[in-house]
């Protein structure tokens, strides 16, 4: 008995400990069991106290007195499903009639501390069926990405979502994107892990840096063209205008329409082309936007508006050509002047971090999310990397990017190198870099030299 209570105590205490300093190795050795019949066992209880069960039907209730049995209890949705993560658990349920996921929805938070979880999210997977995906730890503490993600072409995973999953940037079906976020926020740890992640794929890259190059230019060696003041970024969005004009040609050459052609093989954009003629696409990333729309002269001005209406065009037109913009900034509003809103509205992806005021949170979701306005202004000081992300459909999630240091990101790049394509109306804005060192630096001047 006395082994038996020590062992006891000492598998307590390394539980405890694992719960403190690891949360992620205590939910897999001992939270995922433990939750896992917290669920089972209060499920009945737990949902009819937070009012998601119904009374029982009028047949039920006749075939009760005809029988002469009990009234029959109010029934809750149908499990069909309790499925184990790595990072939590997740139920999926079938609702009984009359009842509706938005019910589920507005009781995630009871539900949360009924079951004692950190998190509960709900979704409608289609008529009549909700998952509930529920975390037992606060992933976005410390992110630790899966070792397994699924990597196509143009969607790259970039951040953890606050439910366990993975968020991903599908520049196919969200071609255009926008991230806000005041000083040390995180843009430029998710800028980077962005750059990382398209590094190794089949894209041209091109930056447009007018703080002097510092965040960009350490990248170089996988861009194809790069930009750090307003003139040339001027010049280049021409050349990019210039290049999307040049695909369309060649789509509309490529069409092959006849009326032995189905309608599914007609091209419509790059995606449509052969891969022996499809155009490399291209990732514009535009790391502070107001040093763009900002002047202080009439030359100045002029080229303001140039820049933005080649802006709104490449958002307007870019995607069939496989032109992507990201833009990044502190504030994406009004008092930037005309065409920003335009040009805001073509940005389907929002992403923002943490802001200084309402009004810039407002810039991100306020046309397409209202509720993620107050997610955004309530992220933390002391928690850079943390995000808020929706898009067009009004469903928002917290997110936070693994964290990528420069020298990362420039290593990464550096190693995929040789990936970066030459695309003749860019080569002008080709950046000049040395060639990769071919022999290790000595670490200390007093390492011999070898011959």
């Amino acid at each position: 008995m006395t082994a038996f209570t020590v062992a006891l105590v000492l598998v307590v205490a390394a539980a405890g400990l694992l719960r403190w300093r690891r949360p992620a190795w205590y939910w897999l050795t001992f939270g995922v069991t433990l939750a896992a019949l917290r669920v089972a066992f209060r499920y009945a209880s737990v949902m009819d106290a937070c009012g998601l069960t119904v009374p029982p039907s009028r047949w039920r209730l006749t075939l009760a007195r005809v029988a002469n049995r009990p009234v029959p209890e109010s029934r809750a949705p149908r499990i069909l499903r309790l499925r184990p993560t790595r990072t939590g658990l997740v139920l999926r349920l079938k609702l009984r009639p009359g009842q509706d996921a938005f019910d589920v929805s507005a009781a995630t938070d009871r539900l949360r501390h009924s079951f004692g979880m950190y998190g509960v999210t709900s979704r409608e997977l289609r008529s009549g069926v909700v998952e509930l995906r529920m975390t037992g730890y606060d992933v976005l503490k410390r992110v630790q990405m899966p070792a397994k993600v699924d990597r196509t072409p143009m969607r790259i995973p970039v951040a953890l979502r606050e439910d366990g999953a993975i968020h991903y940037r599908d520049y196919r079906t969200v071609p255009h994107g926008l991230t806000l976020g005041a000083t040390e926020s995180g843009k430029s740890v998710y800028q980077r892990n962005l750059v990382a992640g398209l590094a190794a794929q089949d894209v041209a890259l091109v930056g447009i840096d007018c703080k002097q190059g510092v965040e960009l230019f350490p990248l170089a060696r996988r861009f194809s063209a790069l930009a750090d003041n307003p003139d040339t970024a001027l010049e280049l969005l021409d050349a990019l205008v210039s290049h999307m004009e040049d695909v369309y040609q060649l789509i509309r050459a490529q069409q092959r329409i006849s009326v032995n052609v189905p309608d599914a093989e007609i091209a419509a954009d790059i995606w449509d082309l052969p891969a022996n003629m499809r155009p490399v696409p291209v990732v514009v990333l535009v790391d502070e936007v107001a040093e763009l729309a900002l002047f202080a002269t009439k030359d100045e001005e002029k080229r303001r508006d140039r820049i933005i209406t080649a802006l709104v065009r490449l958002a307007q037109l870019g995607r069939a050509s496989g032109i992507y913009l990201e833009i990044c900034g502190q504030r994406f509003g009004s008092e930037l002047g005309k065409g920003i809103t335009m040009l805001r509205a073509q940005l389907t992806g929002r992403t923002a971090h943490r802001v200084n005021d309402e009004s810039s949170a407002n810039m991100a979701f306020g046309d397409i999310a209202p509720d993620a306005v107050l997610a955004a202004i309530q992220i933390p000081t002391e928690t850079p990397g943390i995000a808020v992300t929706g898009d067009s459909t009004g469903g928002w999630a917290r997110i936070r990017a693994p964290h990528t240091s420069l020298r990362q990101a420039v290593n990464i790049c550096n190693r995929h190198a040789d990936r970066t394509p030459d695309l003749p109306a860019l080569a002008p804005f080709r950046p000049a870099v040395a060639p990769p060192p071919t022999a290790r630096v000595p670490l200390s001047k007093a390492a011999p030299a070898t011959a």
